[in-house]
């Protein structure tokens, strides 16, 4: 058995707004499972499929008060594209961003509600990506959350270091899920998460028992009103197990 990246879920006090400005920054299509759920896939994908991993925007009413925890990093082909996607997505209600990066080759953003967000110079290693070249996750330990999440996932390592952990789909395609290190500790319900599904056939239950011997903790959430499962990963960042389709 083993799971896969499909989503990412994010938090938003107006998740059609926040909605509309992924659409928008990614080139996806905008769909809606009922109010105040927005969902963001590319047009004509077919989901699951590891060539892209989708969005899921939940409505809630609590605001953003840290800095997230999870984020996404845009690819861009070259350093005119660069200021071409930065100066696009300033005019779709992003803005630029100081967390404490200093002088770096990519920018830094946020989003209409405050999510944070990086474009990055043209890096050959995301030149097939799609325009989403990472999903980055800050932690205290790469090697740990390396050894979850490639033994959670059916993805493959490309690459484990005391400050960096890199792994992608193991067919080679769509977006990196990447580990930095951080010297912050996590101090809130994470407002952006991963989503991972099992395969379709396996039993739900057996992989949460799986994840479970692996170091996934209960977070103690209510679990009476949904059908997935919610966990959290050796570091305390929530994730959510969804039914295999």
């Amino acid at each position: 058995m083993a799971t896969r990246l499909v989503q990412i879920n994010m938090k938003a006090q107006d998740d059609s707004a926040l909605g509309r400005f992924w659409a928008e920054a990614l080139g996806w299509g905008v769909d809606s499972e009922g109010p105040g759920v927005t969902n963001l896939e590319p047009v004509g994908f077919a989901y699951p499929d590891p060539v892209a991993v989708c969005i899921d925007i939940v409505a809630r009413p609590e605001a953003k008060t840290v800095k997230n925890r999870v984020h996404l990093d845009l690819a861009t082909t070259s350093t005119a594209h660069q200021a071409e996607l930065v100066a696009r997505l300033k005019d779709l209600g992003a803005t630029l961003a100081d967390v404490g990066q200093g002088d770096v080759p990519w920018t830094v953003m946020a989003d209409p509600e405050g999510n944070e967000f990086c474009v990055l110079e043209p890096r050959p290693v995301y030149r097939d990506t799609g325009p989403i070249a990472a999903v980055v996750v800050d932690c205290t330990d790469p090697r740990e959350m390396a050894r979850f999440w490639g033994r959670a996932m059916d993805w493959t390592l490309h690459e484990v270091t005391d400050d960096r952990a890199t792994m992608r789909s193991a067919r080679g395609v769509g977006p990196y899920l990447e580990f930095l290190r951080t010297p912050d500790a996590k101090s809130v319900w994470n407002r952006v998460h991963l989503d991972v599904c099992p395969y379709p056939g396996d039993d739900l239950g057996a992989e949460e028992a799986r994840l479970r011997a692996l170091g996934a903790t209960d977070p103690g959430i209510d679990r009476s009103a949904i059908s997935w499962t919610v966990l959290a990963d050796p570091e305390g960042n929530e994730f959510c197990i969804l039914t295999p389709r």
